[in-house]
């Protein structure tokens, strides 16, 4: 390396020592200088983003009670509606205490309950929404008086999706012979309804047991 070092000329050796000291430069920059600036910033914006959080805490502290109190109050108001929600430990017994509430609500009304579906229940956070699509038939205030008890229901009942069928008989449309007249039904209605029940914990997995290695029969003495 000596020897091929003294055998360049200065020229040579001067663009060599030229180049070996951008590479180094560069190095520093890439290794040292731009890793200390982004870290300098980020120190920066630390030291200038500490007050506003420390001021946005303080805040908050200083609305402890109020949020407290608030607090409370959503408790008292969740606890004040829990007579209007549905009965039972499983979507599948509350979906039977909707189906007999909205059946009550029907018959009272003078409607005719002509099918009943249970849809797959929604969990939404702590509660679950439980659904049945109905369709019913009956005449207009029949089914304005159903509505409108479902929603004043002392359940918390409300209508998802009505849609409506008209079975208006059109005018001098003749009976026809022989076909007796079926019962006065001027709508043909499907309603969803769904009603609110709180969410039941799932039950504890039980651990496996390994089973304990037993002797079945007696040591015989040799």
């Amino acid at each position: 390396m000596k020897h091929f070092w003294q055998r360049l000329s200065g020229r040579e050796r001067s663009l060599i020592g030229a180049t070996l000291l951008i590479v180094f430069l560069f190095l520093g920059r890439s290794l040292v200088l731009i890793p200390y600036l982004e870290h300098r910033t980020w120190v920066q914006n630390q030291l200038e983003a500490q007050p506003q959080l420390l001021e946005k805490n303080l805040r908050y502290l200083s609305r402890k009670e109020e949020m407290a109190a608030a607090l409370e109050v959503a408790r008292n108001g969740l606890k004040a509606r829990e007579p209007k929600f549905l009965t039972g430990d499983t979507p599948s017994v509350s979906a039977s205490d909707l189906q007999d509430t909205v059946q009550a609500l029907a018959i009272k009304e003078g409607t005719q309950v002509i099918t009943t579906r249970v849809l797959n229940p929604e969990a939404t956070g702590s509660f679950s929404k439980i659904a049945i699509q109905m369709e019913i038939g009956g005449q207009v205030d029949q089914v304005a008086n159903l509505i409108k008890g479902i929603e004043t229901s002392p359940k918390l009942l409300v209508v998802d999706e009505i849609n409506v069928r008209s079975l208006f008989r059109p005018v001098g449309l003749p009976q026809v012979p022989g076909v007796p007249q079926a019962a006065t039904q001027n709508l043909r209605v499907s309603l969803t309804v769904a009603g609110f029940a709180r969410s039941q914990p799932a039950p504890p997995t039980k651990s496996e047991s390994t089973p304990r290695s037993s002797n079945s029969g007696n040591a015989k003495a040799l």
